[in-house]
């Protein structure tokens, strides 16, 4: 129930122009759920959604982004080295790399600790990340992609 919960959540934020969290329990409640303030205060806070200055000059809540990438943990590098492409389906974003170079991007993925990712998996040259929705899933492409060859 959480985990759906909060995969609305995320869809509601990325749909909605949502500014309070007052707002947000309504949408919510429209949606079927049966929640109270101190539920949605707990969700904001576990999913790291912060409010921040949207196109009309109106603080909203967004989801937050990937944690930038530090030098430290190598995974720009990587990604620059080892992935072929970067495209995704529904939630799920697939990552080609070259053989043999899938599991080290996919546990640099890990390293990020992303909410926003719910799961990734990796074989030899592919990894599926798991997002908690289509509009993540593009956004996750997109920054990959920036970085691919």
């Amino acid at each position: 129930m959480k985990a759906n919960r909060h995969t609305k959540i995320i869809e509601l934020i990325n749909n909605y122009p949502i500014t309070t969290q007052d707002e947000l329990l309504e949408y919510l409640k429209a949606e079927g759920f049966d929640v109270t303030q101190s539920t949605v205060s707990r969700d904001i806070k576990k999913l790291r959604l912060s409010k921040s200055l949207d196109q009309n000059g109106k603080y909203r809540y967004q989801v937050p982004q990937m944690k930038s990438v530090s030098a430290n943990n190598g995974l720009l590098s990587l990604v620059d080295s080892s992935v072929v492409s970067v495209d995704y389906a529904m939630n799920t974003v697939v990552i080609k790399t070259y053989s043999g170079m899938a599991q080290a991007v996919c546990a640099g993925i890990d390293s990020m600790e992303d909410d926003t990712i719910i799961g990734t998996i990796a074989g030899d040259d592919t990894i599926f990340v798991v997002c908690r929705s289509e509009d993540i899933a593009r956004d996750c492409t997109n920054r990959f992609a920036q970085f691919v060859k």
